[in-house]
């Protein structure tokens, strides 16, 4: 089938998300709107139309602490079983003294749902639904006895409030009721003598915790024409041309230590705002707030006819066709996902973004930070949301709070920490089993994130401003890790490589310094001691992380030539494990690269290989990252068409439900944002000392553009086009001035003809250092050979702040 590239001149078809049918009954055919406080999911229902309702503070519960006070006499029992290879009686032991004895995490939950019922709409024509992701607009239409219905659903950015236009193109033809239902035990739906419709209550006990969030949705409609009339529990309208529903919902909520909010009059305060307003002046601050940042990227893979079908026909199709719009669309559609669901001043993505229809959803919905939760996150910096980034590192400044007192009480150690997971009340003990829970670098890891906001963003105040959280970050490093009795080195113990285990451990996940815990040490030692010389404080202390991070142990090859999971050289080749956390020195980190350390580069990639590629929708978003840094643009391709696969395709799991959601199964919003992640790793690297262009193309993506991505120091590349797999033309603005070091695929020079220098030694900007990694330990038995690289091209560009500089290819 042809493809036809569009340049920006031309009109690219708009990005939407279409449907032929309704949602009927299941959730995941629904159609997400949402401003970052409150999340609707559209059924496009005709009689019975469904609205589902949250908003990011429901949550059950109340502030609470679930740290283990018995850790810290049991911990050098459990660090002397670990170190004589008892780990399965070291994790009996964890089961008992550090697994919590109290609340495993509060549930984030649902208001419930608005319904809107459309009495003698039972036989309907010319059905069409769409999610309209340049406008941050979803919409519905048919037909009636010769009436156009229309139907458009928005989560308003400045009014804070979903809006519902509904309309009929003949007068006098609108009627249907609106009523709420809601599986809260403790609960009140009535009318009010306005006519407004509420539903108030208080969010549920869990696990030993009082739910003390008290809630609060009232419904106003204002109509065209006809009238409004009101039973104890319902709305209904008849006669009208058109009708305005507002809705508006909010809690007591104020942060993790204060629920003193009064959620009835902030809910009538958004409300009597909103609906002093048409939905039509509505409508364009809307668009413009949520395009301030959706606009920001344009990506194009060219057109074909495919384009022209629904959503979920081509989803089908996928795999077996070349449909790249299908790419571009699901690429862009997590960005969507993380405007919509992310908005400064709220709470962070969780594990459904801000979507849950459920009491007690998978993993209570909430934050997984072993990998899931900062997956939601990394798309923000390299797509241009920058700004979104602020609730998730909001959110570790607060960890790095309540993480005090677990570090203290569990630990006896200085600084912050936090285990694998939390929820909106910041917990930081050890939950679920010592099989999962048992990880102590949810904090390390977590405030890499706030370092990695510095390095694109180049602000030295904010750096100033976060220094103490990463500096508590390795002051708990510096106080927990211990000398390993055989090696020397200084190592995590208890640790795990989370959620797997080698056979050799008796089933167990419990060890010392495994892998992803040694790279997640010597970035957190790194990101402070940089930051420490860049404010030019903490001398003495940041020797002192020096000297621990020499004594990190080093990465090791293994007899398969895999990168060793654990210390000892126990991995099985045969593990299709969905976790595979040593990675994390290829990616987030840039621990492994292709050029400085090619044998750990090599090692990584055979470890991919015996993972394989199917797994759950999560996962394989991790793997189009890892294939993406391994420069192998077909291998992180062909995870691209196993993710866009329907659910069920595949019976490992995995895959993508007919709206777009990733498909873990069930339902978990990080693939959507670690595959946006990941193919925006597949054109530009900000990483190992430079900014690559085109690092992983696959042979399938011969021509596009894309432009607006950020790399780290400020640079954005406001525009890359390629033909025939070769960069053809490249704009990139410096933000903070510095040396732009470049590495493409094919030779450029500047727009009026002149060379570019050639790079040679370590790049001078200093958002660019990279830290040297410990040579690898190498297996006598290990087989490695080394790794086969495209030839590029390097060179230093010295920029100005503010000015922009194109190339093009010679």
């Amino acid at each position: 089938m042809a493809i036809t590239l569009t340049g920006y001149a031309q009109t690219p078809r708009v990005q939407k998300l279409w449907y032929k049918q309704p949602s009927g009954k299941i959730w995941e055919n629904a159609l997400p709107v949402g401003n970052g406080r409150q999340g609707a999911m559209v059924y496009g229902n005709v009689v019975n139309e469904t609205i589902q309702l949250n908003e990011h503070t429901l949550w059950s519960g109340g502030p609470n602490r679930n740290d283990n006070p018995e850790a810290l006499a049991a911990l050098p029992e459990i660090r002397k079983l670990i170190f004589e290879n008892k780990q399965k009686e070291a994790e009996k032991l964890a089961n008992k003294a550090i697994i919590t004895k109290k609340s495993h995490g509060q549930m984030f939950q649902p208001l419930g749902d608005l319904r809107l019922t459309f009495p003698g709409h039972d036989t309907f024509t010319n059905y069409y639904r769409e999610l309209d992701i340049e406008r941050a607009v979803a919409k519905t239409t048919y037909q009636v006895d010769g009436v156009n219905y229309t139907r458009e659903v928005l989560a308003s950015f400045p009014d804070r409030v979903i809006v519902i236009r509904l309309t009929a193109d003949k007068p006098g033809k609108l009627a249907f009721n609106a009523s709420y239902a809601s599986l809260h035990k403790t609960k009140s739906i009535k009318t009010n003598t306005a006519k407004d419709l509420t539903i108030a209550g208080t969010t549920q006990d869990h696990e030993g915790v009082k739910g003390q969030v008290r809630f609060k949705g009232i419904t106003r409609i204002k109509t065209e024409g006809g009238n409004v009339t009101a039973n104890d529990t319902a709305l209904n309208v008849a006669g009208a041309n058109a009708a305005t529903i507002y809705i508006s919902i909010a809690t007591n909520f104020k942060n993790y230590n204060d629920i003193s909010g009064d959620e009835n009059a902030l809910a009538a305060a958004y409300l009597d705002k909103a609906a002093s307003k048409s939905f039509a002046s509505m409508l364009n601050p809307h668009i413009a707030a949520y395009q301030k940042y959706f606009k920001r990227v344009k990506f194009n893979l060219g057109t074909t006819e495919l384009g022209n079908l629904p959503t979920d026909e081509r989803l089908k199709n996928f795999r077996n066709v070349n449909d790249p719009e299908l790419v571009t669309l699901y690429y862009q559609y997590g960005r969507y996902l993380l405007i919509s669901s992310s908005q400064p001043g709220g709470q962070p993505a969780n594990l459904q973004g801000i979507w849950n229809n459920k009491m007690m959803p998978p993993w209570d919905s909430k934050y997984t930070i072993n990998i899931n939760a900062q997956m939601n996150y990394w798309p923000a910096e390299r797509t241009n949301l920058s700004e979104l980034h602020e609730p998730f590192l909001k959110m570790v400044e607060e960890l790095s709070q309540t993480g005090k007192e677990t570090a203290r009480t569990m630990y006896g150690a200085r600084g912050w920490m936090a285990h694998h997971n939390t929820d909106i009340w910041r917990a930081t003990g050890a939950i679920d089993g010592a099989f999962w829970g048992m990880w102590i670098a949810g904090g390390g890891w977590t405030s890499q994130h706030l370092w990695q906001h510095y390095l694109y963003q180049g602000d030295k105040a904010y750096l100033a401003r976060i220094y103490p959280i990463l500096k508590g970050a390795a002051t708990f490093y510096a106080d927990f890790l211990i000398e390993h009795p055989k090696y020397k080195w200084l190592v995590v113990n208890p640790g795990s490589s989370p959620e797997n285990a080698p056979a050799a451990h008796e089933g167990s996940s419990l060890d010392a310094g495994t892998t992803m815990d040694n790279q997640i040490a010597f970035d957190v030692f790194s990101s402070t001691i940089r930051a420490a010389e860049i404010l030019k404080k903490d001398a003495a202390f940041t020797d002192s992380l020096r000297q621990m991070r020499k004594r990190l142990p080093p990465m090791h090859v293994g007899q398969h030539g895999q990168l060793q999971e654990w210390l000892d050289d126990v991995d099985d080749p045969n593990d299709h494990h969905r976790h595979v956390s040593h990675l994390y020195g290829l990616f987030p980190s840039d621990q492994i690269s292709a050029y400085r350390t090619p044998e750990l580069f090599a090692a990584a990639r055979t470890t991919l290989l015996h993972r394989g590629d199917v797994s759950t929708g999560w996962s394989m978003g991790w793997k189009v990252n890892w294939w993406a840094r391994l420069q192998d643009g077909n291998h992180a391709f062909t995870l691209i068409k196993s993710q866009l696969s329907p659910l069920g395709t595949s019976k490992e799991g995995g895959g993508t439900y007919n709206n777009l959601f990733d498909a873990h199964p069930p339902f978990q919003i990080d693939g959507n944002f670690g595959c946006t992640s990941g193919i925006t790793e597949m054109l530009m690297q900000s990483a190992d000392g430079s900014v690559h262009l085109l690092p992983a193309l696959p042979d399938v993506w011969q021509a596009g553009n894309i432009g607006g991505l950020l790399a780290q120091g400020g640079f954005e590349v406001v525009n890359m086009e390629w033909k025939a797999g070769k960069l053809t033309k490249v704009q990139v603005k410096s933000k903070l001035g510095g040396n732009l070091r470049l590495r493409t695929p094919n030779t450029l020079k500047t727009a009026s003809g002149k060379s570019l220098g050639q790079a040679s030694g370590q790049n001078a900007n200093a958002f660019y250092q990279v830290e040297p990694v410990a040579s690898a330990v190498l297996s006598p038995k290990a087989n490695l050979s080394a790794p086969t690289i495209k030839k590029t091209f390097l060179y230093d560009i010295p920029t100005q702040a503010g000015k922009s500089y194109v190339f093009v290819a010679q």
